[in-house]
């Protein structure tokens, strides 16, 4: 059994994406898988053609395996064994993004302030998202603005926010609003109008994740428990699962007929990557995951993602800086920049009787109606007290 050590480095500049631990081997296969040769992967690698051979011959002793392919006069390719170490690593990496990116925000927030203890620190508990990632790195770069980012379920996320362990909660729902009876149910008896503020964030779709070229041609839900495909989903609790136990129900479906409704995945960077390895078929997720992984998307639906915070801490400067970043050209810019996502009133203080009209709908069947209890004040980090963060 190898065992695996974890170690970062201090950089000037960011190399690769916050939610993956870099590897030196795993960089090396996947270079030559691009590539298709040793020397094409030198180049891309910035390496000389002697070093990487060189490291794919230690690393094969040190492993006792062969991972390349070493015809003579044929272009390098992986062995059945390097194809099976690189794809369980990818997986690997991909379920492991939430925490890693929170483990990489934890260690940039106190180092941040470890230089500049004038650094503005907002803890946000949020549902998977990209563009969330996106934010935490530019908005640190350039505003000084840290978010402690912790991604779990979007129920998860307002529960945490009630019970004063973060600031701020993001969490999304399908258009329109007031034709989402699940999210509904889930939402309304945790959130307060009067006692919640709503901050615009993002709209963004959501579809089916397919293979390259879509071979099983699907274009519905309805298409995936017609074809037996397999399907990766989505943890309970989670935004997404809510927003596929409602297309589903739309669709006169139910999770029965979905093959592999309860097999779950913890991001969509994890169910892309389910589909990329052919573990899966099909899977729920957003755009930017499909895209990045070279995966086809078909749309199913649009949504608006929300950021929400009790009404006392619109008023925090941590607050007050991320609406100033998220009204800002640069942000917005950046957000159409990513696949399946466009500005929708970012940073704008909304009603949340005016977003989500549920409070003015007959009670859904399951709705438990609004929380008895008073939210909580928001807990913050010993650093964010002291600059009205507390």
């Amino acid at each position: 059994m190898r065992q695996v050590e974890l170690s970062y480095a201090l950089s000037a500049r960011r190399d690769r994406a916050p939610g993956a631990i870099r590897n030196a081997l795993m960089d090396l296969l996947g270079a030559v898988q691009a590539q298709g040769s040793i020397s094409g992967a030198a180049k891309a690698m910035g390496l000389s053609y002697r070093h990487v051979w060189g490291e794919l011959r230690r690393w094969e002793a040190e492993l006792g395996q062969a991972l390349i392919v070493w015809d003579k006069g044929q272009p390098a390719r992986l062995t059945a064994f390097g194809e099976k170490l690189l794809w369980a690593e990818r997986q690997a990496q991909a379920r492991l993004a939430p925490q890693i990116e929170a483990l990489h925000a934890e260690l940039e927030r106190v180092l941040a302030v470890a230089f500049d203890d004038t650094a503005q620190v907002l803890t946000l508990y949020a549902s998977h998202d990209d563009a969330l990632s996106l934010l935490r790195e530019r908005a640190a770069a350039t505003a000084r603005l840290h978010l402690d980012i912790r991604f779990c379920g979007s129920v998860d996320a307002i529960a945490a926010l009630n019970e004063g362990r973060c600031a701020v909660a993001g969490f999304h729902v399908v258009e329109p609003a007031g034709d989402a009876p699940r999210a509904q149910a889930a939402y309304q008896p945790l959130l307060q109008p009067g006692r919640h503020k709503l901050i615009g964030f993002a709209r963004r779709s959501q579809g089916l994740l397919v293979a390259p070229g879509n071979p099983l041609a699907l274009r519905t839900l309805a298409d995936v428990a017609a074809r037996s495909a397999r399907f990766a989903n989505r943890a309970l609790g989670s935004g997404t699962r809510l927003l596929l136990d409602e297309l589903l129900a739309r669709a006169g479906l139910t999770p029965r007929d979905i093959a592999g409704y309860d097999d779950t995945e913890p991001s969509h960077s994890a169910v892309a990557q389910a589909i990329a390895s052919g573990t899966a078929n099909a899977g729920l997720g957003i755009e930017a995951a499909a895209r990045a992984r070279g995966l086809g998307f078909v749309r199913l639906a649009n949504e608006h993602y929300h950021l929400v915070c009790l009404k006392d801490v619109l008023e925090l400067p941590a607050t007050q800086a991320l609406r100033q970043w998220l009204q800002g050209s640069e942000w917005q810019d950046e957000l159409r920049g990513l696949a399946g996502y466009a500005p929708w009133r970012s940073g704008e203080v909304l009603s949340l009787r005016g977003q989500l009209p549920w409070w003015d709908l007959p009670p859904k069947k399951g709705s438990q109606g609004p929380v008895g209890a008073q939210p909580l004040t928001p807990a913050l980090s010993p650093e964010g007290r002291g600059r009205g963060e507390r």
